[in-house]
């Protein structure tokens, strides 16, 4: 059933674009990535509408990135701050080179990473507190995307004025990953893999401005850190409505399923999704499901595929540019976001900027995206799932009235323009506050 519990507050646009009389100076601004992969995860992703939008509304910036690097546009700076870059070597082991040895930083990275450990956060942050100590840069404002570092920390200490945006607290992350793991020498290495986790609670209990992408994420970062909620400022992320948008040439194949989400982490839930797909195979025999994200060999969602002997059913989609996701879209019938936990949803809004009917968990923030304007359904629930897809399929009617009442929420709600817009108004607000 539709669900029209979850509404967002009016446009923020008709409230705070009348009232401003004069507009502000422009601000040199730094967003902060220790990795911004531009094709998956949703850091890279932040990163690039974010800086895009800020320099649209007139700002400078820049962004101080460890790989994989961001795409940007022309004007936005990009400094560079290579890392060891070892989820792309083949042996983490034999990724250890003689000159690395003459390097703390690198030496930590290699050795961390190669006893289970996830230390690209606190060794960009050593890189970047050297990057400022030699360089000096001069920046209004500071943007720390997630990376909740020391070397944070240290560039506030040393009075750079910094902001942070916390996504969702990862510790959801692992709760979720333990939770899912039955053998016990597995737990121990998510255990492991997640000690990063004993730096943020510390880093992010010192922080003075941080701000969030939902209510949902607002709440349970307030919980998860042990910090008052009214320490956190809620911007909600934008989409590009100017690229994420219906596109009548391409003819949308029917029983085409589409989907965004790492294969292998609990927290998208992708599981569920094959299992719902499992259900309806007999019933739709040309049901196919296209995954935006790479399939691990030999990990447990190739194992699910083939237990479930989806193969014929499923297609992996990785490393492509923006116009083909956006292509993707347009080929699919209908898109599910079977997320157990979303601190904001950019698979659901994206895919309602670009008319295709979703169908969603109640994960998160999702439902704050997705109002009455799609499915919404409980997470874990494979028959739930499959009895909204069927819902779908056998109602053209249903999906035509979603396609064009979640575009027109999206348009009416969410932009880069006005997330941009707010998180300069917090911008200026820090400063005040100076």
């Amino acid at each position: 059933m539709l669900n029209s519990a979850n509404k967002i507050p009016p446009n923020p646009i008709s409230e705070k674009e009348m009232t401003r009389t004069s507009a502000p100076r422009g601000l040199k601004i730094c967003l902060l990535g220790y990795r911004s992969n531009p094709f998956s995860g949703g850091q890279g992703i932040y990163i690039r509408y974010l800086s895009r939008a800020l320099k649209d509304a007139g700002h400078t910036v820049d962004v101080i990135s460890g790989q994989p690097y961001p795409l940007l546009d022309d004007g936005i700076g990009l400094i560079k701050l290579p890392s060891l870059n070892l989820f792309e070597e083949e042996s983490h082991i034999k990724a250890l080179k003689w000159k690395h040895l003459g390097s703390f930083t690198d030496f930590f990275e290699w050795f961390s990473m190669a006893t289970g450990g996830f230390p690209e956060p606190y060794t960009f942050g050593r890189r970047l507190e050297k990057y400022f100590k030699k360089h000096k840069p001069d920046y209004d404002i500071v943007h720390d995307n997630q990376s909740l570092c020391y070397g944070t920390l240290a560039l506030q200490r040393s009075d750079v004025t910094l902001v942070t945006t916390i996504h969702h607290p990862i510790t959801s992350d692992l709760s979720i990953a333990l939770a899912n793991e039955p053998n016990w020498q597995m737990r121990l290495l998510i255990k492991r893999w997640h000690s990063f986790l004993r730096m943020q609670k510390n880093v992010v209990s010192k922080l003075k401005h941080i701000v969030t992408v939902s209510e949902v994420s607002r709440r349970d970062i307030a919980d998860a850190f042990k910090i008052p909620a009214a320490n956190l400022k809620v911007v909600h992320n934008g989409i590009d409505t100017e690229t994420f948008k219906p596109n009548p040439e391409i003819t949308r194949v029917p029983y085409r399923i589409m989907a965004t989400a790492s294969a292998d982490q609990p927290l998208k839930g992708l599981q569920y999704l094959l299992r719902a797909i499992a259900e309806l195979v007999s019933t739709y025999p040309a049901i196919h499901l296209e995954v935006l994200g790479k399939l691990k060999p030999n990990g447990d969602t190739e194992k699910l595929v083939t237990q479930l002997n989806l193969q014929k059913h499923l297609t992996f989609t990785s490393g492509v540019e923006t116009q083909e996701v956006v292509n993707m879209y347009a080929r699919a019938s209908l898109v599910v976001v079977p997320s157990v936990y979303e601190g904001f949803g950019l698979p659901a809004g994206e895919a309602m900027s670009c008319g295709v009917p979703v169908i969603s968990t109640n994960g998160g923030a999702l439902p704050e995206v997705v109002g009455d304007c799609g499915i919404i359904v409980p997470v874990r629930d494979p028959e739930a799932i499959a009895q909204a897809i069927k819902e779908l399929i056998n109602n053209p009617d249903k999906r035509s009235a979603l396609s064009k009442r979640g575009r027109k929420r999206i348009l009416e709600h969410f932009s880069w323009r006005v997330a941009a817009q707010e998180m300069a108004d917090l911008y200026y607000e820090v400063l005040e506050k100076k």
